[in-house]
């Protein structure tokens, strides 16, 4: 007689272990004994590096301040600061005490500051001597007031702000023995808080768990490839999905690599460091990259050493693609995403000059589909738009091991932008049989002109293949006859100079503008607004558009 036994499989201890010991900090923590002595942190300023096992001594010194100083799991640690080494320190001590660490804009109004406070009510507040006074209107402002502000000075030659107490003061005295917290953070657990750009106003809080962070950091281990070997220098600011997550902290020092803080970008400061250091990977906006291209043009430097160079924030133009690859390096890269769940296309060195302007097909974990537009509902995913590079449609994207599907206090923006598991972005795109997609604006952006839709992106990217154009922003202005009117505001690459009526002769002729698309007025600026990683500020234009026409700041070229 045979007896029937039957199988159990007993997932207990693999969950157990996965939930609780899964997280980033863990992560990290590998590199302080595995690669204790490699440079893990050069700050180029200060002439001081830090490897592995000293980045997280002083980790544990900030980590024992803040425990003496009441914080604990899920309390907030709100940070406005620039690239710099105590960024690094900000970033991780928190995690080892379950807390949230949560970066903000240095370039946030104090008013706007203020909001954000409140929004996320932090325990702890640190801040950069740069923004002092910015930083204390917005402490006065706000309603919510932290129990404790810290002033980071990198150079030692600024006071707190009344009640605050300096960094070095804050963590005086304090060991560097790992903190005792027993499996402080769990997989679910929000460990990095970031805010939207706000590229259509108000910035959003987007919660980050364990997961995101770790599969943000696989995505660019992986993308780039990047190896413990590697040495990166990001050249936007820390605060933005892309600069923390694109070969910024989080995924350099999970994988041991070493990182070079890039406080404000300068071009000649950049190259420098990438020959002094040997950088292997560069990460910035095409604006950046053309800035390094005049740079070694004039000054040229041996970066024999890099590997690679990743762009965001902006559309990967061809003929600017094309410097680049001929300036810098060949291994060009563009990743495409947003604060919600980071990059999610990325167009590589194989698929260049060829497929420059789109933004490459999805990554590997993530699924993305151009879905049909409506105005009172959300499309189905499966509501694809043709793939014939014509049909204009939203970028939706499902990446479930980096996004957490969640703002922080906005239940209604989260059920607009969240459906069945897919991000619905809010940019406008098409795509082709390969699925490669190519963003042509945001919903928001776009504006209607004699009942023709307008997309601000395929007008600036023409505008852009002008030689003399070093940037640009289109937006639509109230016209009494055709309800907008088509608007450019020009910035002039250095040592160039065009005129309107030249602009709007190559717009003529360019065999890719529909005539109703020109713009018919052109106001020509020293900067546009942007976001820190790049991204063009429409709405900003828009409002300010209005108020130059009537001040007579626009040029007007041929009949509407």
């Amino acid at each position: 007689m045979t007896q029937n036994r039957q199988y159990t499989y007993d997932i207990s201890m693999f969950q157990d272990t996965f939930e609780n010991d899964f997280t980033y900090i863990n992560g990290f923590m590998r590199n302080t004994h595995r690669y204790a002595d490699r440079i893990a942190v050069t700050c180029y300023e200060r002439d001081k590096q830090w490897t592995y096992r000293e980045l997280n001594q002083e980790c544990n010194r900030l980590a024992h301040a803040l425990m003496g100083n009441g914080v604990g799991k899920a309390d907030v640690i709100m940070y406005q600061m620039y690239n710099c080494a105590e960024w690094v320190f900000i970033y991780l001590a928190p995690q080892k005490l379950g807390a949230i660490n949560c970066p903000i804009n240095f370039r946030l109004s104090y008013g706007e500051i203020a909001t954000t406070i409140d929004d996320s009510k932090p325990k702890i507040f640190f801040y950069d001597a740069a923004d002092s006074d910015t930083v204390e209107k917005a402490l006065n402002t706000a309603a919510h007031k932290p129990k404790t502000v810290v002033m980071v000075d990198m150079y030692g030659t600024s006071k707190p702000i009344a009640g605050a107490v300096s960094y070095d003061q804050y963590v005086q005295n304090q060991p560097t023995t790992e903190p005792d917290v027993y499996r402080p953070t769990h997989i679910y657990d929000e460990v990095t808080r970031l805010y939207t750009s706000g590229t259509t106003g108000k910035p959003k809080g987007v919660p980050l768990n364990n997961i995101n962070e770790i599969f943000s950091a696989h995505d660019v281990i992986m993308h780039f490839p990047l190896s413990p070997m590697d040495k990166t220098l990001n050249m936007t600011p820390w605060f933005h999905r892309g600069g923390l997550y694109s070969g910024g902290p989080c995924p350099t020092l999970y994988v041991g690599g070493g990182l070079v803080p890039l406080r404000h970008f300068n071009a000649a400061t950049v190259l420098t460091l990438a020959e002094k250091y040997g950088i292997n990977f560069l990460i910035g906006a095409p604006v950046t990259l053309s800035a390094l291209c005049d740079e070694q043009t004039r000054n040229p430097r041996d970066l024999s050493r890099l590997k690679g160079i990743v762009t965001m924030g902006a559309p990967l133009e061809q003929a600017a693609c094309i410097n680049f690859q001929k300036m810098l390096t060949p291994n060009i890269f563009n990743g495409y995403g947003s604060t919600e769940a980071f990059w999610n296309t990325f167009l590589r060195p194989y698929d260049l000059p060829e497929m420059a302007g789109s933004a490459g097909r999805s990554c590997t974990d993530d699924d993305m589909a151009v879905v049909n537009v409506y105005h009172d509902r959300l499309a189905e995913p499966d509501d694809h738009v043709e793939k014939n590079n014509e049909a204009v449609g939203e970028v939706i994207v499902r990446a479930a091991t980096k996004c957490s599907f969640n703002y922080l206090n906005r239940p209604e923006e989260t059920k607009a932008k969240y459906y069945k598991g897919w991000l619905y972005i809010g940019d406008l795109a098409k795509w082709n049989k390969e699925e490669y997609v190519t963003i042509v604006g945001r919903k928001d952006d776009m504006f209607i002109s004699g009942g023709e839709n307008i997309h601000p992106a395929q007008v600036e990217a023409i505008l852009n293949e002008h030689p003399a154009v070093s940037s640009n922003l289109v937006v639509g202005t109230p016209d009494p006859r055709w309800g907008q009117v088509v608007v450019a505001y020009i910035v002039v690459r250095s040592g160039n100079s065009v005129t309107a009526k030249e602009l709007d002769e190559f717009c003529v002729q360019h065999p890719m503008l529909a005539n109703y698309k020109r713009p018919r007025y052109y106001c020509f600026v020293d900067q546009l607004p942007m976001t820190a990683t790049g991204k063009l500020l429409h709405y900003k234009a828009r409002s300010q558009a209005a108020e130059d026409m009537k001040n007579g700041l626009f040029e007007k070229v041929g009949k509407i």
